[in-house]
């Protein structure tokens, strides 16, 4: 069941008129308010004035690009010390590179167009889920000691993560992602397994998700600390080096 509120805000930063307006009525006919900016600069203003719980946001924008105003928005975000907004992106180009840049910059789920209505929804709520269940239990108590394995170090308060001495900035569905899999080191956790801890999802519908948060993860951390097994999903491997 949804833990969503009516009163759910989300941001809609997309430049064809119509995509926009399908995405608002079907968020609204759910209860929730829908606000839509036609292009980048405009984009990152209402990200900082609307302060929505929720981001739509498509990669190709005239002005500046989704990638951009993804960098932009949380930067804002960090400045002022908010907690990062989920975002959704969206992009005509089924494109894995696409994917893993779009992740990379801090998109927390990617869609490709055409999409399915239902599906964005579904997926919106997801991420509404996740913001609400970390917001009300936190990861570890106060005073916990980080995770240590090996030179991998993660602060679970802090959220945080260090590996050979060099901080990674993760993203919120990275740092989760990387939790899970250090909660069991050395154990094949299945995709469907991390889709469903993870991302709360109930099905394997989005196990291209997984792969595409585990490669942003080796980039950021090295290729060498999750192992991937292939038809079932992946191990975290701690090194000492």
């Amino acid at each position: 069941m949804s833990t969503a509120q009516p009163n759910t805000s989300v941001l809609i930063v997309e430049d064809e008129p119509e995509i926009a307006a399908q995405i608002a009525r079907r968020l609204q006919a759910e209860g929730w308010t829908p606000h839509i900016a036609g292009d980048g600069p405009s984009g990152v203003e209402a990200a900082a004035t609307v302060r929505p719980d929720l981001i739509v946001l498509d990669v190709m924008l005239p002005g500046i690009d989704g990638l951009e105003v993804c960098r932009r928005i949380q930067a804002e975000q960090a400045t002022n010390g908010r907690p990062p907004t989920p975002i959704l992106m969206l992009t005509a180009r089924d494109d894995e590179t696409d994917m893993l840049v779009g992740l990379g910059v801090g998109a927390d789920d990617y869609m490709t167009k055409p999409f399915s209505m239902r599906e964005l929804l579904a997926r919106l709520k997801v991420l509404l889920r996740r913001v609400e269940r970390s917001r009300q239990a936190p990861a570890t108590a106060p005073g916990e000691p980080p995770m240590v394995l090996g030179n991998l170090i993660i602060d679970r308060a802090a959220r945080r993560v260090n590996r050979s001495g060099e901080e990674a900035h993760l993203t919120p569905t990275e740092f989760d992602l990387l939790v899970c899999l250090a909660q069991s080191p050395r154990t094949v956790l299945s995709r469907e397994r991390l889709l469903a801890e993870v991302w709360d999802w109930a099905d394997a519908s989005g196990t291209r998700t997984v792969d595409s948060h585990v490669k942003a993860l080796r980039r950021k951390l090295g290729s060498d600390l999750i192992r991937t097994v292939h038809g079932v999903g992946y191990a975290l491997e701690p090194s000492a080096g």
